[in-house]
């Protein structure tokens, strides 16, 4: 089932259980999917679609750390729940053990030796990794294995 048709079904679910969370959220989703087909002029892919969810997670993310900071518990645990619902359409994320097999593939098929060939390694792994896996952890799995 593709993106849109899954997120009208979740949209009418949610409507059906008076849900405003999750309308809330989906409604949202649909909106940024909506802008962008209209910047582009053409229909989302599957891959810029789950770019798109992950940012809009990673904002999420970045409340939860600003609401905590600045003592908004009830607003925390909204951010969270949205953040819940935004997973769902995620794929499953790498284990970090995952992560460290394609750091050492992608190494040993570019040839790097050095902390120098760090962007040699970086550009080919992100493209394997296709958002099953965070930057930063891949940024310092890379760190690691070329120092």
């Amino acid at each position: 089932m593709d993106f849109h048709k899954k997120l009208s079904e979740q949209l009418k679910t949610a409507m059906k259980a008076r849900d405003q969370l999750t309308l809330k959220t989906v409604r949202d989703l649909k909106s940024r999917i909506k802008l962008r087909e209209i910047e582009r002029g053409e229909t989302l892919t599957e891959a810029e679609f789950i770019k798109l969810v992950q940012t809009a997670a990673k904002q999420r993310k970045e409340a939860i750390t600003l609401y905590k900071q600045g003592h908004r518990p009830e607003l925390v645990i909204e951010e969270q729940a949205e953040l819940a619902i935004l997973e769902k359409y995620l794929p499953q994320m790498m284990t970090i053990a995952e992560m460290e097999t394609l750091v050492k593939k992608i190494i040993t098929e570019t040839g790097a030796e050095s902390i120098r060939d760090m962007g040699k390694v970086m550009g080919p792994l992100m493209q394997a990794a296709a958002g099953k896996g965070d930057g930063k952890q891949f940024q310092e799995i890379v760190k690691r294995m070329l120092s």
